[in-house]
């Protein structure tokens, strides 16, 4: 009697019901006879990972103790244990599997799926037996009974077992002496905390580090702008000079040159209008849905996983697999699509008449479709009373995949964009307004309402040569620092971080082809780890690093473990694993030289360490969240510290007033921002406060608070 394994119970109940049970027992369930099993069949199922790799004292008695003396720790035989969580389950397992005549493995369809069951078959010694491989992109009834009866050869899978296998032992060889190597070596610089580091999670964070320097470092560069607001007969209109300038000096010049008064006229010397055209977006990968459902509801994407994993699993079976890297899908899924039209316009509210019933390369390529087509529902679509029944997360989620494929069969999105160019005593001064034509797509997904200080882009009904009213002004600005990470950003950075941050074109190519740092199963669980790892915190969707990160980026600094090129050459191996292109005990060898090269290296980088101990102590007895800022620039002796609404010193109990409001006038006061005033005495110009009106102005400091010092915004320069 063959035996099905499945990775947790609720796929295994969604297999189910594509049959008839005879019995259902603790940790297994029997199916009747079928067609497809004459003799019936046993459905058994694991809680994930049932195995888990031993810890270093089970291998070496002297690997017990944390010592520099024993690294690099380097098991000749790698040897798993029973999760203590599962150990009830893996007993039921072993026996059903010891009991087969042939095994069905029917975990995730991807690399870890392939590692859950494998690991367990040859842990139970049963890898002998025949298997075959259920290999599916939904848990429909109808897609589960036909992915039943067109199982693959289990030996095809092989290579990726490998390719897991190799993953989970260099991880452990990184992880376990990186870990142990940095903790101690940061203990002798007075800093007791344990530091996890990791191939993924630690050039992630360096990453993250690295922006904050950026910001930290930045420079404002003052610049000059000429602005217009023009008056024409049916309206107003402001337009700019596309020329910058770098100084007061040249704003004057040309100034003067062109004789430039406050009030003078000017004339439409062009009009321009072009129709332009939006295709639909692509469907969604995870990634691409967690970048979104961030973006438009601050979802993180660790919920945005947990929420499409629900809409995913039984009993909803509502949508695709959702761990899947394409945003493409193959005919077959169109035409299932196409079918279900009209019951998705009715589940969405959306009315349209379809552009077009016929695929699109766009959209719909075999090709670009490997294990995994993009995240889409299934045939199985929800009613609107079914809808209105899910929580307002998967609400959300579905609507999103929903729209993502209506958007597919939608029209273009059509504007008209017109540019006018103003003569202004030989200075043209460009205005450009846009206008819908043909909403389209959009009509699914509505533009969020315009604030009341937001202006509005449409242009008023001129005519060429058209006589008009000008009002100039040189406007100072300055230039603005990179802007930090949303939690959702940091799923596209480490996915993308290929394109930016090597320079030569081969670390590109790799970066690019590997598609960065992580896999789209496992990108948002890094994101959690740091949070773990009090690396760094996430506070109103912003990632900032805390000390205890900046600490161990100083440190890692320089070293491949920090820099995102490695970890891309180590997945492009295993994936040549995982294809049978090359083999696991090499990537093991030169795992086990870079970990003995870097125990060797790393204490030289100790030497780089520039956060003080304290200021990580210091964080750590602070309440949840809170982190030093900077140095107190008032009593030069306590650090300024984020409290519920505003920025103190933690000399506040000794006599030190100074503080920061956290939100003045409605706008909100950043930690850099509030860094960059203690060590520089005031701020970058801050754009958005809101009065009477809304303004710009930097922060300066003053006794002990803060004043507005407002940049220079002439009529005419002196």
């Amino acid at each position: 009697m063959p035996v099905i394994l499945a990775e947790k119970p609720s796929q295994a109940k969604a297999y189910a019901a594509a049959f008839q049970i005879q019995e259902k027992k603790d940790g297994y369930m029997r199916l009747k006879p079928c067609s497809l099993f004459p003799d019936g069949a046993v459905l058994t199922w694991g809680f994930g990972h049932l195995l888990e790799l031993r810890a270093p004292a089970d291998y070496e008695s002297s690997w017990k103790k944390w010592s520099l003396d024993t690294l690099p720790m380097l098991p000749a035989h790698f040897r798993f244990k029973p999760n203590p969580r599962a150990f009830k389950q893996l007993k039921i397992v072993k026996q059903m599997l010891q009991e087969a005549d042939s095994i069905i493995i029917a975990t995730d369809c991807d690399r870890e799926g392939e590692n859950i069951a494998r690991s367990v078959i040859d842990y139970t010694k049963t890898s002998h037996k025949p298997t075959q491989r259920l290999w599916i992109n939904s848990l429909e009834k109808d897609e589960v009974y036909k992915g039943f009866e067109q199982l693959r050869e289990g030996a095809d899978y092989l290579p990726l077992y490998e390719e897991a296998r190799a993953r989970q032992f260099s991880d452990w060889i990184v992880g376990m002496n990186a870990s142990r190597l940095y903790t101690l070596l940061l203990k002798q610089k007075g800093i007791n905390e344990v530091f996890s580091v990791g191939r993924v999670q630690t050039p992630t964070l360096k990453l993250i580090y690295d922006r904050q320097k950026e910001i930290e470092a930045f420079e404002p560069e003052p610049y000059w702008e000429l602005e217009g607001t023009f008056r024409a007969e049916a309206g107003e209109y402001k337009g700019k000079y596309k020329k910058r300038f770098g100084s007061k000096k040249e704003v004057l010049r040309i100034w003067k040159e062109h004789g430039l008064k406050k009030d003078t006229e000017g004339t439409i010397s062009s009009i321009k209008k072009e129709e332009k055209q939006e295709k639909p977006p692509l469907l969604h990968s995870l990634s691409s849905l967690q970048t979104t459902m961030n973006k438009k509801y601050k979802m993180s994407p660790s919920a945005v996983l947990k929420t499409v994993q629900s809409l995913y699993d039984e009993p909803l079976k509502a949508v695709s697999y959702p761990r899947t890297d394409t945003r493409h899908i193959t005919s077959g899924e169109f035409n299932y699509l196409k079918g279900n039209l009209g019951r998705m316009q009715e589940c969405m509210n959306a009315s349209f008449e379809p552009a077009s019933t016929t695929p699109s390369k766009r959209f719909v390529d075999g090709s670009k479709v490997q294990e995994h087509h993009a995240i889409i529902p299934t045939k199985k679509v929800l009613s609107q009373t079914q809808f209105e029944k899910l929580n307002r997360a998967q609400q959300q989620v579905y609507k999103e995949v929903m729209n993502s494929v209506l958007a597919m069969f939608h029209r273009n999105y059509v504007y008209e964009e017109t540019t006018i160019e103003t003569d202004v005593q030989g200075l043209v001064f460009e205005s450009k307004g846009r206008v819908d034509k043909q909403l389209g797509w959009k009509e699914l997904f509505p533009a969020p309402k315009k604030k009341k200080d937001q202006e509005d882009n449409t242009l008023p009904p001129v005519t060429e040569g058209e006589q008009v009213e000008a009002y100039v002004q040189a406007a100072e600005k300055e230039t603005q620092p990179p802007k930090p990470y949303t939690e959702g950003q940091l799923i596209n950075m480490m996915k993308s971080c290929g394109k930016w941050i090597e320079d030569d074109e081969t670390s590109k190519k790799v970066l690019q082809e590997t598609e960065g740092l992580g896999t789209e199963a496992t990108r948002s669980t890094i994101i959690q780890t740091l949070q773990k790892q009090e690396y760094i915190r996430i506070q109103k969707n912003i990632v900032e690093v805390t000390s205890k990160g900046r600490a161990l980026c100083e440190v890692v600094e320089g070293t491949l473990l920090s820099k995102p090129l490695l970890t891309a050459k180590w997945e492009a191996f295993l994936k040549q694993i995982g294809s049978g292109e090359a083999d696991k005990e090499a990537f093991l060898k030169q795992t086990e030289a870079f970990t003995k090269k870097l125990v060797e290296e790393a204490p030289a980088g100790i030497t780089n360490m520039q956060t003080n101990p304290d200021q990580v102590a210091a964080s750590k007895k602070q309440p949840q969240r809170a982190e030093p800022i900077a140095l107190c620039p008032v009593c030069q002796k306590g650090q300024l510290m984020e409290r519920k609404s505003f920025y103190g010193c933690s000399e506040y109990a000794n006599g030190c007033k100074f503080t920061v409001p956290k939100t003045l006038l409605k706008k909100r006061i950043t930690q850099a921002q509030v860094k960059k005033l203690c060590e520089k005495g005031e701020t970058q110009v801050i754009k958005g406060f809101k009065g009477k009106k809304p303004f710009d102005a930097k922060l300066k400091r003053k006794e002990n608070g803060v004043e507005f010092v407002f940049p220079a915004k002439d009529n005419a320069p002196s």
